[in-house]
């Protein structure tokens, strides 16, 4: 964990904690320091204030304090809300996902997920469509159909990156801007769907989560998601989809309800 930890990290984190100290005093992060500093309440209190938010540390360590927190705060929670058919659902869940929460690997990915969306990437996929017939197709990270495109054109060994994303993007956008899926696909006031959306792969939350699900195992399955050190990871939020989106969730509307369109651009 302590390579993600960068010179200015560091030190907002020691202004915090030891001002006393300098880097040159601390030498190397040792992971069991870096665990204890970033449950301090005053480490989040100073990152979630307003002129704090991203202005001094990495978009990792925000989120790594803010998933932390949440694993926190959570343990108080007897119950999780779904919203269904427009219908908010009372799940008793709050234990699994604190379970699924304290698994470091997973708290770590979760956090470069969230930070890897601050700044959003387009690109230019050349897709081939028939023989000797290729089209080119823009796409963006938040552009699942775009990407699914993407990962068929490569071959096998450049398929890890795009399935991983898309992975990414549908967890990503289902627990944290569930609308935006919404407002792509139908209208807000009659529900129906937009004559863009028709035909298309995705059209609903439940569409994002099945394929996020699927691209997940996919991920976990190639290799170099062993070679990564990720298999377990992805495995583990491919099986547990619906249970990851609850911290993202629970952040989107707990602690960044003010800042989550800023944050993320969207």
């Amino acid at each position: 964990m302590a390579w993600q930890l960068g010179e200015a990290d560091l030190r907002f984190l020691l202004d915090i904690v030891a001002p006393q100290l300098s880097a040159a005093d601390v030498g190397e992060v040792d992971d069991a320091w870096l665990d204890a500093v970033l449950e301090e309440d005053e480490v989040f209190e100073s990152l979630v204030s307003p002129e704090q938010a991203l202005m001094r540390v990495s978009p990792w360590l925000y989120f790594n304090v803010l998933l932390r927190r949440a694993r926190r705060d959570l343990v108080q929670e007897t119950f999780t809300m779904e919203r269904r058919a427009q219908q908010k659902i009372v799940i008793f869940d709050t234990e699994q996902v604190v379970e699924l929460l304290g698994e470091s690997a997973v708290r770590d990915y979760l956090a470069a997920l969230l930070a890897s969306f601050t700044r959003v990437a387009s690109m230019t996929v050349r897709v081939n469509v028939g023989k000797g017939v290729w089209r080119r197709y823009r796409t963006s990270d938040l552009d699942v159909e775009g990407l699914m495109r993407y990962a068929e054109a490569v071959e096998d060994p450049f398929r890890f990156e795009p399935y991983k994303r898309i992975g990414d993007v549908c967890l990503f956008l289902t627990a944290m801007f569930p609308e935006f899926i919404d407002a792509q696909h139908r209208y807000p006031a009659s529900r129906q769907l937009r004559p863009g959306a028709r035909g298309r792969v995705l059209q609903s939350r439940e569409d994002y989560e099945r394929y996020g699900q699927a691209f997940y195992q996919l991920a976990a399955e190639h290799d170099r998601a062993e070679v990564g050190g990720l298999d377990a990871v992805l495995e583990a939020l491919s099986e547990h989809f619906l249970l990851a989106q609850k911290p993202l969730a629970f952040l989107a509307n707990r602690y960044l309800w003010a800042s989550r369109h800023q944050l993320f651009g969207i």
